[in-house]
């Protein structure tokens, strides 16, 4: 559905060029939930921007459907970006506007008649869990209540595609998987394709199906979430993934392996057994795992002991058992 093909996009500051996007090619395909994610300054939102042609790609080309967006009239980009629907973080509601009204605004915009805007806003509030505060203004509205009103609006113009840049960074989290929820819900419910921007990996597991990571600019590595989350070939990735914590980082001793859990019994003590089975104790020095019906997913990282004896016993449990791990830096 959405094509990129080689986009870059340079800025002219006063001192110098600055390179925010190179060379980024991804193809996002109808009925997607496509996660973009990075650190802060990788490049995520202006490339998010580009997708829709607010912000024009210095090289390179974006296709919708099979169109170029550069081939398309001032005209024609208008109608395609009402196709290409977009929520922020900021929510960016209008104060002097009832929670009906704001999702009025782009069906007036559109030349939508009166009461038939009011009735498919109605429709959409009611969609989005809010059908008891229409008459309500942003003020009077929680955070997750305002991206919600916001939600309503971005799909008042029948969007294929929705575009949510940083959508939950500023709410909690039991608001967040509420939002992000909802989103799914929106997507397979309503057949719209949402491409996620976010610096949350936690975010990117609850929602998309794929993922690219972006590391200054560039796409260090995309594939389908699952993939990505038990086998990241990236070094962002793997920060992302499980970021480093300053206690780890000062922690010395033995090698650190990461363990990757995709399906075994939740209920199986693997690092007890391990340890009682090797004679050996290791260290946990991260751990991001969940269980999904009864089965283990994620990873753990484990500092080992010093010695090499104990080492190689701890490898071969864990290879006779079929558990994944890796080598990895302390």
């Amino acid at each position: 559905m959405i094509e990129l093909c080689n986009v870059s996009k340079t800025f002219q500051t006063d001192h110098a060029e600055v390179e925010a996007v190179r060379n980024v090619s991804l193809n996002i395909e109808k009925g997607d939930i496509f996660g973009i994610i990075g650190l802060s300054g990788a490049g995520k939102s202006t490339l998010v921007r580009c997708i829709n042609f607010l912000e024009v790609p210095t090289s390179g080309e974006v296709k919708f459907k099979g169109t170029s967006l550069a081939s398309l009239s001032k005209k024609e980009l208008l109608e395609t970006r009402r196709k290409i629907s977009m929520i922020f973080q900021s929510f960016n509601l209008l104060s002097q506007r009832t929670a009906l009204k704001n999702v009025c605004y782009p069906l007036e915009i559109a030349g939508v008649p009166k009461k038939e805007a009011e009735k498919k806003a109605r429709e959409l509030l009611s969609v989005v869990g809010l059908e008891d505060r229409v008459n309500s203004y942003p003020a009077q509205l929680s955070g997750g209540q305002k991206q919600r009103v916001a939600i309503a609006r971005a799909l008042a113009t029948d969007p294929e595609v929705l575009l949510c840049d940083e959508a939950t960074s500023a709410l909690d989290p039991n608001t967040t998987r509420s939002i992000l929820d909802l989103l799914k819900n929106i997507n397979e419910t309503m057949g719209v394709t949402i491409i996620v921007i976010t610096h949350e990996m936690k975010v990117v597991e609850q929602i998309c199906t794929k993922v690219a990571v972006l590391d200054r600019g560039t796409v260090a590595e995309t594939g389908p979430v699952r993939e990505i989350f038990l086998a990241p070939q990236s070094q962002i990735a793997r920060e992302l993934i499980l970021p480093k914590s300053a206690a780890v980082a000062e922690v010395r001793g033995g090698p650190v392996i990461r363990l990757v859990f995709d399906g075994q019994s939740s209920f199986e003590p693997v690092i007890s057994n391990l340890s009682l089975e090797c004679h050996a104790a290791v260290n946990i020095l991260g751990a991001d795992t969940k269980n999904i019906g009864g089965k283990a997913y994620g990873q753990i990282l484990l500092q080992l002991p010093a010695d090499e004896g104990s080492c190689v016993r701890i490898r071969n449990y864990l290879t006779g058992r079929n558990i994944k791990f890796e080598e990895a830096e302390a």
